[in-house]
This record gives C-alpha cells, structure tokens and sequence, in this order.
C-alpha cells in the first residue's frame, strides 16, 4: 500500500466519508469525490483501489458500491493527518525558493495541483490566502503573479512580529520546568547543534529549522487569530528573503549562533536574558529582510 503522507491521509478521510455511507449506497464519480477530498483524480483512484482491495468496496468500471461500513483497524496507523490546507501551503512554501520561482514569477495553478497532487481548488485557496496579504497578484487570464515586498510593508508585519514573539517569550520563561515543550527546546537545540557541525553541506537546511524552532516559540500564545496567518508569516520571515541568495551561507550561520543564544535566553529563567536575544536575533531578520529588498 502507498506510504506518502497525501495518500495515507487522503485514504483516511475517505474512510471517514464511508463510514456515513449506507452499505451497498452507490459512490460518488471520481471527480466528486476529488473536490470533496481536495485531491486528484489520481489520487483518488489509488485511494479507490486500496478500499477494494480490504474489501470495503467494490469497483465494477465507473460504478463503485459500498461493501461494508469501514473498521477501525481499516485505518492506516500512525498516519500523517497534517489537514490538506496545511499542507498544501507547506508544499507552496518550499516551491517558493525553488531556483524557478522569483518576484514576478507567474504561476500556474493547473501545473501546481498536478504537481502536489491535489485538487485545482484546493491550490486556489492557497494562493487566494496569500494574496490577502499582497505576496500575490492574480491577473486577468485566472493565473497569479509573485510579488516583491515594500519597505513600509516589510516595517508592519516585523512590528506584528516582534509584538507576537515578545509576548510569547514572557510566557515561555515562566512555564514550569517539567512543561514537556523544554523537552522539544533541547532537541531544536541538539538539532542546531548538528547543523552547525556539518554545515557546509546542509546549511541549505537552515529555513525548515528556523520556522520549527519560531514555530515552537510562538506556540505558548496560541490565537485563533495568528493562526490563520501562521502559514504566511512563514513565506515571509523564512522563505521570501531567499529570493536574494547572496551571503545566504553567512546569514544562516550568524542566525543559528542567534538561535542557540535565544534558546540559552529562554532556558536561563532571567526574562530580561531571554528578551534581549530574542531582540537581537528579530533585529537581525529585520535588517536581513530589508538588504534583500534593497540589495544595493
């Protein structure tokens, strides 16, 4: 049976779908059951082919019926149910900073469900989410353009920034020490640690680290307000400065002796340790998203 993450959760959500379903219904066709899952027709039909090889359905040309009512043990463990939206934006993320995406790239959408494997619709919320916060544009003809980034636009989302991580600092200081999250700021911390001594060779690994390790920062003020923009904010802060490659290595080591101080900040108990290599690396980023807007 297939093992990659859109396919096993894909499997599992149809099996949801199934389950309120009447035994021997009629299936819906291909195409509906791709909008409903917000995945391809190809997907789909390797979903279809593992439900009938369990027995659950049965696939008779285009009709397809329902069997039986799924079973627990019908579900694949431990699969990855990262929901479809996350990680549709996660893989439009790392296409971001691919060598053929840059400011003014135009972008199609047909070419990016095919590639990710997913509904057209699915990628149209994607990118209509990040145009609301002018990163796209999209054009006349149904596709979308990648946009720079102003200075003045840069300042405001560095201001939301740096007021999000100040709070969330002040609240990671004071959690108590069996809190499991100092657990997770050891292992970034050895993950650092690793980067460091290999990093001629995977320095390029850098973004992925840093959003986890801002990521597990921020967590201790969640807010269903941030979260709608979590995604986004990412694009920006960890992936948009790429576009502008050069001193990209340098960058990257300075910020992870940044991180490991930031972490030794948080770790020490003393806020006002915590707070100022917190402002420091932030007032790093900012002067690193600002040189690649005017590399001149």
């Amino acid at each position: 049976m297939k093992t990659n993450a859109l396919f096993k959760r894909s499997y599992n959500q149809a099996l949801d779908m199934l389950a309120a379903t009447q035994v021997e219904a009629a299936l819906p066709s291909e195409p509906a059951m791709a909008a409903t899952l917000g995945i391809s027709r190809t997907t789909v039909r390797a979903v279809l082919a593992a439900l009938a090889m369990r027995g659950i359905i049965t696939i008779d040309g285009r009709a397809k019926q329902l069997l039986r009512l799924p079973k627990r043990n019908d579900y694949i463990a431990d699969a990855d149910l990262e929901p479809l939206a996350d990680m549709v934006e996660r893989k439009f993320m790392a296409w971001l900073v691919g060598p053929d995406c840059s400011p003014g790239h135009t972008i199609n959408g047909l070419d990016l469900a095919r590639q990710f494997g997913v509904s057209t619709s699915a990628i149209r919320d994607c990118l209509g989410k990040f145009s609301h916060f002018g990163l796209l544009e999209r054009q006349s003809n149904g596709r979308w353009r990648t946009l720079g980034l102003t200075v003045d636009f840069v300042a405001e989302l560095f201001d939301m920034r740096e007021l999000i991580e100040f709070r969330a600092v002040d609240r990671f200081v004071a959690l108590p020490k069996d809190d499991p999250l100092w657990g997770d700021l050891s292992l970034l911390a050895d993950e650092h640690h690793a980067l460091l001594d290999d990093f001629e060779r995977r320095n390029r690994e850098f973004s992925d680290l840093d959003h986890r390790f801002h990521k597990l920062v921020d967590s201790v003020v969640p807010n269903r307000f941030l979260g709608n923009i979590q995604g986004v904010m990412s694009v920006i802060f960890h992936y948009h400065y790429q576009w502008n490659k050069k001193d990209e290595s340098a960058r990257n080591h300075r910020a992870l002796g940044e991180h490991l101080a930031y972490i030794e900040g948080l770790r020490s108990g003393d806020l006002s340790q915590a707070r100022e290599s917190c402002r420091l690396h932030l007032h790093t980023a900012r002067s690193t998203m600002l040189a690649s807007i005017n590399p001149g």
